[in-house]
């Protein structure tokens, strides 16, 4: 995993003999099934293995020391919290029909995903870390419908590297239409577009804004506000070699934005019902690759753009 040094380089125009990159470590907590990962010795985020319907990753801690997803349900509320949709919790990855069960709600009805063993963690060269797990994905009467494998590389430039890989371990697997999906994130109130504490923006790399890039296709998305007189936001790349790049978005005015390739109907009408769908042959996988990135400033400062341009080229 060199690449993560060569790859923090490109992005951020450093060398390691310009600036002294901060240590990224991790520690498991296998009784409370948590994996700490720490920047310079304080908290960055926290991957849950255990306790939820699926992996979370909660709390992120943004450059200047806010928690970038809301508390939520995963904790008890802030204030300024709303509490709807207790399935968003922090980032994660899921679907809302595979094989039909539904993976995205949480209730008695829908499936859960389930990592088996201990994470491994690891460091690179470069002194970011890595967690890899295995998970898999049961229906609510038990039935194992496929097994994923996960690795996620955390930098010190507050970046989160998500790659997971869908295997049809038991059958064929269909990843069906629908826009209840795929690689979320719940956002801090105050990066929302709509709600009493909102003051965000939301930008796309094909120049859309704000609700306009819901359902549309871009190789990134991005939000951003002030916050206690500091602009910070968080972007999500899509990778080249994902399924339907530049994929498509389930991005909402309240907060949720989610890169999803399977909603393509109930995104625009005009596509065909079950246009979404995608079949993974048994025994065959599905790689997908996103990059998060909790930066400074609004799209342009961060330079968003040319972050992408490096990262799709740069990481294999």
């Amino acid at each position: 995993m060199k690449r993560a040094l060569t790859i923090f380089s490109l992005l951020f125009n450093v060398s390691l003999s310009q600036a002294e990159v901060p240590a990224v470590t991790t520690a498991l907590d296998e009784a409370k099934g948590t994996v700490s990962v720490n920047i310079g010795g304080s908290l960055f985020t926290t991957l849950h293995v255990k306790g939820f319907a699926k992996p979370v990753i909660h709390p992120i801690i943004g450059p200047t020391g806010l928690n970038m997803v809301r508390e939520w349900p995963v904790k008890n509320a802030a204030p300024n919290e709303e509490k709807d949709h207790p399935h968003h919790k922090g980032l994660w990855f899921t679907h809302g029909a595979v094989n039909g069960v539904d993976f995205w709600k949480e209730a008695k009805d829908a499936g859960t995903i389930t990592v088996t063993g201990n994470p491994e963690t690891g460091k690179n060269d470069s002194g970011s870390a890595f967690v890899k797990t295995t998970e898999d994905w049961k229906a609510p009467d038990g039935r194992k419908i496929c097994t994923s494998t996960t690795t996620i590389i955390f930098n010190s430039a507050r970046t989160i590297d998500y790659t997971i890989t869908l295997t049809a371990s038991e059958g064929d697997v269909t990843m069906g239409e629908t826009k209840e999906g795929t690689m979320g994130i719940r956002s801090h109130p105050v990066l929302n577009l709509k709600g009493k504490f909102a003051a965000g923006k939301a930008l796309n790399s094909e120049g859309q804004k704000d609700g306009d890039i819901w359902g549309k296709r871009a190789r990134w998305v991005d939000y951003f506000a002030p916050i206690d007189g500091k602009t910070v936001g968080f972007a999500c790349f899509d990778h080249p070699s994902n399924l339907r790049h530049p994929t498509t978005w389930h991005a909402r005015d309240y907060g949720l934005v989610a890169a999803n390739p399977f909603g393509l109907h109930d995104f625009d009408k005009k596509n065909p019902k079950g246009s979404g769908n995608h079949t993974i042959k048994k025994g065959e996988s599905l790689i997908l690759r996103y990059l998060w990135v909790f930066h400074n400033g609004d799209a342009a400062e961060a330079k968003i753009e040319e972050q992408w341009k490096t990262w799709s080229s740069a990481a294999k």
